[in-house]
């Protein structure tokens, strides 16, 4: 019986049951500048089959693997390699990391020594000396373990973010086994990771179902948007927090309000990042002299933080939502679109900083592109400079065409 070069390699991936560099692969094969090639035509096969089994590439290594879909139903006759309460604290170090080894021993007890001492001896952790403590972060072969496509701990995160929004509470449970006393939507879920908030669940409060409202009457606090409190108070008697984050600034604020629920070191260094990023994105605007006319009291805020020049002839600067719950459209025209939630990163930060980029590129590029004329030094084309009459040390209203500010949730 003929076996070829793709034959071997298939046989030699379900056997590993691990991932396998294409070094070792090429060993096994006649052809060994074709190895590559043989390995990249299985992976599509296998993603093309109607089968339980995907091939995947982790950081330059190949690996079989249950497809995630099936992994519940095979998981009682997988082998159980973890003990439960080692997996549990393997989680909450992927979940934290970088995590002081004594932050772990406060949450989950002293029983954490050895479980850190079995993770780390099987290659999963690592450990390195931190003052009297150690620092504890997963490994390449967390990944391995795991079948992620990295080992980067940003990576991780975002993939047990991804887990809780795909799994809701069930797929937090798995990490972390704990009982979510703060209710969150998907727009502040980054916060909770980022400010080390453990008791958590995303919900969906702005428009609940009967389903969902059951839901977050189990929590205790809940974390929306400014301006929607008292409509969900209508049916939720714990306490809401109300924030917001279209500024650096209201970001600051959130992070105060939220960090007795949080990690001091965590809230320490998220505060320290949101002041160096307003320095920087602020340092950037001084030398701008193009104005600009806000759409919403929203915009108004981002321009005011910047001290833009405000006029009614100017670049018209609008959310990117289109409509407005009032049913009017102010997206459609403006000259720069600012991204909300809808159209944003997931992660908070990243989010704000996007609105302050779309703002000053705009600017940029519309300037280079001759949309307006319009500067602080005067008047070209015989457009004079002109000023709103709504407009007070560079901010509007916040009321054109109708447009309330809880439009824009965050």
């Amino acid at each position: 019986m003929f076996i070829g070069d793709r034959e071997i390699i298939e046989a030699a991936l379900f056997a590993a049951g691990g991932p396998v560099d294409l070094a070792t692969l090429k060993e096994l094969v006649s052809k060994k500048k074709k190895t590559r090639a043989i390995v990249l035509s299985l992976i599509q096969e296998y993603k093309e089959r109607q089968s339980g089994l995907d091939i995947i590439e982790v950081e330059g290594k190949y690996v079989m693997q249950v497809k995630p879909e099936y992994a519940d139903q095979v998981r009682s006759v997988a082998p159980k390699e973890l003990p439960s309460p080692v997996l549990r604290t393997l989680s909450m170090i992927a979940y934290h990391q970088p995590l002081l080894q004594s932050d772990l021993v406060e949450k989950r007890g002293n029983a954490t020594y050895d479980h850190v001492k079995e993770l780390e001896a099987r290659g999963l952790i690592s450990r390195s000396p931190e003052g009297r403590s150690r620092i504890l972060t997963t490994t390449q072969g967390f990944a391995e373990y795991f079948g992620l496509r990295s080992s980067d701990p940003e990576y991780i995160k975002q993939k047990i973010i991804e887990l809780v929004s795909e799994q809701g509470q069930t797929g937090l449970d798995k990490w972390l086994g704990v009982k979510p006393t703060v209710g969150v939507t998907m727009g502040y879920l980054s916060l909770m990771f980022l400010l080390g908030i453990d008791n958590f669940k995303v919900v969906e409060p702005y428009k609940p179902t009967e389903k969902e409202i059951l839901r977050i009457k189990d929590v205790s606090k809940l974390v929306i948007s400014k301006g929607y409190g008292e409509k969900v108070a209508e049916y939720f008697n714990g306490e809401i927090i109300e924030v917001q984050a279209v500024t650096f600034d209201d970001l600051l604020e959130t992070i105060e309000k939220l960090s007795p629920l949080g990690n001091k070191g965590k809230v320490k260094a998220a505060v320290e990042k949101v002041s160096e990023l307003k320095e920087q994105y602020l340092s950037k605007t001084p030398g701008i002299t193009t104005r600009v006319k806000p759409a919403t009291d929203m915009v108004a805020r981002l321009i005011t933080d910047m001290k833009l020049n405000v006029s009614a002839g100017g670049l018209l600067v609008a959310p990117d939502y289109g409509s407005s719950s009032e049913g009017v459209d102010i997206s459609s025209g403006a000259d720069i679109l600012v991204p909300t939630h809808q159209n944003a990163a997931d992660d908070i930060i990243k989010r704000v900083c996007q609105r302050y980029d779309a703002i000053i590129n705009g600017i940029a590029s519309g300037t280079s592109n001759g949309i307006t004329n319009e500067t602080d030094n005067g008047t070209a084309n015989g457009i004079a400079n002109e000023t709103d009459n709504g407009t007070t040390n560079g901010t509007t209203n916040g009321t054109d065409n109708g447009i309330a500010e809880k439009d824009f949730k965050v």
